[in-house]
């Protein structure tokens, strides 16, 4: 069977567009916003267009390699092939893929469909950096890379069945973690965010992984914290939920852009214990710090794959040394039993464990507590690690260092 005209054009055109994906995968740290402008400013894009080219992309550099290493004809029906999750891609594969056989489960029996129909080599290796295993020690599970993860949400309102029922009267499905009453996955093509619900501060948008980072530091009710890389705030307001209104939560970042988006999500929220500030005085002192340390983002690639091509081993080794420093400059801002929480969303062993080794080798007076609840998740001498194939989610390592004297 031949795929039908429409589908035939579609794939013209993204044959064209994947001579600037490929190659600006490897390259563009802001990737998905220059994809974003390049399908906004073709008219052949319209919206239905755009989330199946939107699809196919991704696909594609998920499994960059691969699709280098078939004739250029041939690629985007095998970025469609690969992205059997899609839902945005269900009605073109049937006609377009009819000669293809169902999609395996794992990395190796995709490798051993494409070896017979194309020869070669397509190794599951080549589709992670160098060192990737020895950085992970095998802790992570490499099928679980490939996938688009679910978007999570984590409810906000007291009334939490008003916004079970109004999520379903918007036609939104979604699916609750077991793991937290407060924390959805949705399964819709629905922008959630352009419900009454999300704009009256019902509802955030916030990955299960990220949720579990302050579940299992548990800050304590009516404590005071510093958010010393709050960022656009996500775990600030899941914070300032968590201490309470008896409690307070100082929210700093160097990015002025981000803090602006901060602002607006607590207000939003309708949080009165957040202040959002441009700076905060290196003597202050805080029951809890939290330090959400920039990093490679390895553990959101399901996400941003092209940060997996863009991320060396000497790139970890720079981060590390930053993470360091923001370790060591906020441990004097935490008082006397209080917490230091150590976070990434990387997977790398460099920047996790052997940042906090490091930190513990030079301040004697931390030491790393273990969560009361693990929550499922993988926990180390140094740290716990949220990885991707344990509860869909991206993956994070958190460490929570109590400062004894």
């Amino acid at each position: 069977m031949t795929a039908a005209p429409r589908t035939e054009n579609q794939f013209a055109i993204f044959s064209e567009l994947l001579r600037w994906i490929l190659p600006a995968a490897r390259r563009e740290v802001r990737f998905p916003a220059l994809l974003q402008q390049q399908l906004a400013r073709d008219r052949r894009f319209g919206s239905r267009d755009r989330r199946i080219y939107r699809a196919l992309a991704y696909s594609a550099i998920r499994f960059l390699p691969w699709l280098e290493a078939v004739p250029p004809a041939q690629r985007p029906r095998l970025a469609l092939w690969l992205a059997a999750d899609e839902t945005a891609l269900a009605a073109v594969r049937p006609a377009a893929l009819d000669d293809w056989p169902p999609v395996p489960a794992s990395l190796a029996e995709k490798a051993a469909v494409l070896a017979q129909r194309f020869g070669g080599d397509f190794s599951p290796a080549a589709l992670l950096p160098d060192w990737f295993a020895v950085e992970t020690h095998g802790t992570v599970v490499p099928e679980s890379l490939f996938s688009r993860p679910p978007l999570w949400i984590r409810l906000q309102a007291v009334d939490t069945a008003g916004v079970f029922a109004g999520l379903r009267d918007a036609g939104i499905a979604y699916e609750a973690s077991p793991l937290r009453v407060d924390a959805l996955a949705l399964r819709t093509e629905i922008d959630a965010t352009a419900t009454d619900l999300f704009r009256a501060g019902a509802f955030e948008v916030q990955d299960l992984g990220s949720q579990l980072i302050l579940a299992l530091a548990r800050p304590d009710p009516g404590t005071h914290w510093l958010d010393a890389c709050a960022g656009a705030g996500g775990k600030t307001l899941q914070l300032a939920g968590l201490v309470g209104p008896a409690g307070h939560v100082d929210a700093t970042d160097l990015r002025t852009e981000a803090l602006t988006e901060l602002g607006a999500r607590a207000a939003r929220a309708g949080l009165k214990n957040v202040a959002v500030l441009s700076s905060v005085d290196s003597s202050a002192s805080y029951d809890g710090v939290l330090v959400d340390a920039p990093c490679s983002g390895s553990g959101t690639w399901r996400r941003h794959p092209h940060l997996k091509w863009q991320t060396s081993a000497a790139d970890l080794r720079r981060q590390a040394e930053r993470q360091f420093a923001l370790l060591a400059r906020h441990a004097g801002q935490v008082r006397a039993g209080g917490l230091l929480v150590y976070a990434t969303c990387s997977l790398a062993r460099t920047e996790n464990a052997a940042v906090v080794e490091r930190f513990l080798g030079a301040h004697p007076n931390f030491q790393c507590v273990p969560p009361t609840d693990p929550l499922g998740c993988a926990t180390g001498e140094f740290g716990t690690s949220i990885h991707p194939h344990v509860h869909n989610t991206d993956g994070f390592f958190v460490s929570t260092l109590t400062r004894t004297v």
